[in-house]
This record gives structure tokens, C-alpha cells and sequence, in this order.
């Protein structure tokens, strides 16, 4: 990976939607060029399909919680369960297994307490957890930022 392609993919990071002749413009680079360099970086994997960017609280997503957990169970049986069961939440938009005091943390986007606490319920469903521990974000000051390329 080169400057080109740092570029393009900060091009990419700032707007998803620019089309191939205007991302190929923005970077310097002939629509061919730009195309060769968007297929490569596909094909390792550095680019892994388009998303849009959505404001959440348009959406009434006002709440959003990081959940901490601990567990006693460290098998790869119990993890590859606990994977797949936390993947079942769609309110769970990010799922780190962590370092430290904690094992596992977990972002939670939804509505409002009830909804946080109807996630809360089925994480908790037929999963041994030793704690929960919840903290609701107070405000977003920055979120979902570009990586530093």
C-alpha cells in the first residue's frame, strides 16, 4: 500500500459516494488507474464493501451504552456460543474482547432505557455472565471517525 492508496482510502472514508471519476480526480489518478488500485484493495481485503454513515438520532436512537462484561468461562467452546449469541443483538453495534479488569465490551445502540433494558435481557438470556456493568453515553463527541491513514 502507497500515498495513492492512503489517499483513496481517506477520499473513500470522507464520502462513500463519490463516484469512480470523481474519486480518481480528487487523488490524482486516470479512471483506470483508479480502478486497478479500487479492485486491488478489494481483493485484500482492505476494502470490505460500502456502507452509509446514518444519523442515529434522526432515527430515535437517542441512547447509547457501553457495556462491560466479565465472565469465568474462557473455553473456546463458550466463546464461539457467546459470539454467535451476542451477534443475534442488532442493538450491539460494536463487540470487543478486551484486556484489563473487564473481559468483553460492548456498544449499544437503542431508543431509550426500556429498549436498552430488553438488550439487557437477552444478553444476559442462557449466557453465564459473572458481571454486567452498563455506562450510558452523556453525549457523542466524536463517533464513527475516520482511521488515521
Amino acid at each position: 500500500m502507497d500515498q495513492i492508496d492512503k489517499r483513496l482510502l481517506a477520499a473513500l472514508q470522507q464520502d462513500g459516494a463519490l463516484s469512480q471519476r470523481e474519486l480518481a480526480e480528487r487523488v490524482g489518478l486516470s479512471q483506470n488507474a483508479c480502478w486497478r488500485r479500487l479492485k486491488a484493495l478489494n481483493e485484500n481485503g482492505v476494502l470490505q464493501g460500502s456502507t452509509a454513515r446514518i444519523d442515529r438520532q434522526k432515527l430515535g436512537l437517542d441512547l447509547v451504552v457501553f457495556v462491560l462484561l466479565r465472565t469465568r468461562h474462557h473455553s473456546a467452546k463458550w466463546l464461539d456460543e457467546f459470539r454467535r449469541h451476542v451477534l443475534t443483538i442488532p442493538e450491539i453495534v460494536d463487540f470487543h474482547r478486551i484486556s484489563g479488569d473487564y473481559d468483553y465490551q460492548l456498544k449499544v445502540v437503542t431508543e431509550d432505557m426500556a429498549s436498552y433494558d430488553a438488550v439487557y435481557r437477552r444478553l444476559i438470556e442462557g449466557v453465564d455472565l459473572d458481571s454486567v456493568t452498563s455506562y450510558f453515553a452523556m453525549e457523542a463527541i466524536a463517533e464513527g471517525r475516520p482511521l488515521p491513514l
